[in-house]
């Protein structure tokens, strides 16, 4: 541990405010910034753009967005408190794993995450708690997820970005293909998608989900789906009927807006887009740079 790190150390044991972290990692330069109103509540930003919140006093508090959609999602994988064997695809600040152990105790996690400095970062400045069950892996999404067992994963949380992009072979049939080998019968795969007009991208997505499984959902602002804006949708997939009701009333009660589509409505979104193959894959598209700002 570097000396700036000890002293860091020391001024939280002393009660200091804490000073932002920066450090460069293989993806960029990570800045860890603290929460002016939660004690331990941390924002990790790569490159300037925001990846993640955790609070360490209270893991199950989640800020951003798109991670209460996908912690929604969690609660409704299995039934309350009941342990599951996550995967999670892009690991950030560990956000989500962190959400699942302190709701689901005794939970199995894996996180797959490539940047293994960032790995090595957010070990450091926001260790995880000693008696969670989760081991991280410093090796790509796909590759990390071929070493899975099949019909392993309750639940697989996809939230991978590289220079604010999802890369292009983390976006095809192939994938998912991927993905649902490692599900579990009744399992629950989500992704963290982000777009803008004329979300080419967001409905290639879509199309390509439903090649794999039979049952589709997408929580998103009303705006994104309008193409009014950039921005984040959660897709939701699985082999067995979806909890669509209870999902929309948890979403119904976040402080952003935010609109669940299923079935009829949500093929008439996709409008007929073409499902993308390993061929044909391309990243996800570059965020405007007013979204960060």
């Amino acid at each position: 541990m570097g000396l700036v790190a000890r002293n860091k150390q020391r001024e939280r044991a002393a009660g200091a405010v804490a000073v932002a972290v920066v450090e460069t990692v293989d993806g960029g330069l990570a800045e860890l910034i603290p929460d002016r109103e939660r004690p331990r509540g941390w924002t990790l930003l790569i490159d300037g753009a925001p990846q993640s919140h955790v609070d360490l006093d209270d893991p199950a508090h989640l800020s951003f967005e798109y991670q209460r959609r996908l912690g929604h999602i969690a609660d409704l994988a299995a039934p309350p408190n009941r342990p599951v064997q996550a995967v999670h695809l892009g690991g950030g600040a560990f956000t989500l794993a962190r959400y699942v152990a302190a709701t689901r105790p005794r939970s199995t996690q894996q996180i797959v995450e490539l940047d293994g400095s960032l790995v090595q970062l957010v070990r450091r400045e926001l260790p995880l708690d000693a008696g969670a069950r989760i081991r991280v892996r410093s090796t790509d999404a796909r590759a990390g997820l071929a070493k899975v067992q099949d019909g392993w994963a309750d639940l697989i949380i996809a939230d991978v970005f590289s220079g604010a992009r999802t890369p292009a072979h983390l976006t095809s049939t192939e994938f998912l293909t991927e993905v649902r080998r490692v599900l579990r019968s009744g399992g629950f795969y989500a992704a963290n998608l982000a777009d803008g007009p004329p979300l080419t991208h967001l409905r290639g997505q879509i199309a390509t989900a439903a090649t794999v499984f039979p049952e589709l959902a997408l929580v998103a602002d009303p705006t994104v789906l309008r193409g009014r804006r950039f921005g984040n949708a959660v897709l939701l997939a699985s082999d067995r009927e979806l909890p669509v009701a209870e999902l929309t009333r948890r979403v119904a009660t976040d402080p952003h807006a935010g609109r669940v589509e299923h079935g009829r409505a949500l093929a008439d979104f996709t409008g007929g887009a073409t499902p993308v193959t390993d061929a044909s894959a391309k990243p996800s598209p570059v965020p405007p740079a007013s979204v960060f700002r």
